[in-house]
């Protein structure tokens, strides 16, 4: 059986509430704890690269996730990520050859019941099976290509470049 390799880098799907603070943080990964409670027939193995906000996010940390990604051994791999720059990181990630990449993340943090995470993950475990090839993000229930696609800030979801 082919293993997924999940990378995880923060955003708002990591988010957790510190009430000493008053305010939402990058916590620890989510993704294995929500993957944990399902009965998968996949197998997959995660590694945190990072924990910040997309917002955050520099070329420097990007050349990480790069290069986390061309040195994997899986051919099949998820990258949990902000939204806010997730498209721009997918076109980084774009040079890469013989791999099928899936960038996904949360409009809110994945603890919270209202929560986009899991269907975002779901459609991603899905799609990082089945797509060719290539640099791919999963939200709103649908597979973009990276180098056409953009968050609409006004409408809080993803959608095609026309």
């Amino acid at each position: 059986m082919e293993t997924i390799l999940i990378l995880t880098t923060g955003g708002t799907i990591d988010k957790i509430y510190f009430d000493a603070k008053s305010t939402y943080e990058i916590g620890p990964p989510s993704i294995a704890y929500l993957l944990s409670r399902l009965n998968l027939s996949i197998g997959y193995r995660t590694e945190s690269l990072m924990r910040k906000d997309s917002l955050e996010l520099t070329e420097d940390d990007r050349t990480i996730i790069l290069e986390a990604v061309i040195k994997a051994d899986e051919e099949r791999i998820i990258i949990t990520h902000g939204t806010d720059t997730m498209a721009e990181t997918a076109r980084v990630l774009s040079s890469v050859t013989g791999k099928t990449i899936v960038l996904t993340g949360a409009h809110e943090p994945a603890l919270f019941t209202t929560s986009d995470a899991l269907f975002n993950i779901g459609g991603s475990m899905a799609a990082v099976q089945t797509l060719p090839h290539g640099v791919y993000i999963v939200m709103n229930g649908a597979v973009f290509d990276s180098g056409n696609v953009r968050k609409n800030l006004q409408r809080n979801r993803f959608e095609r470049i026309k």
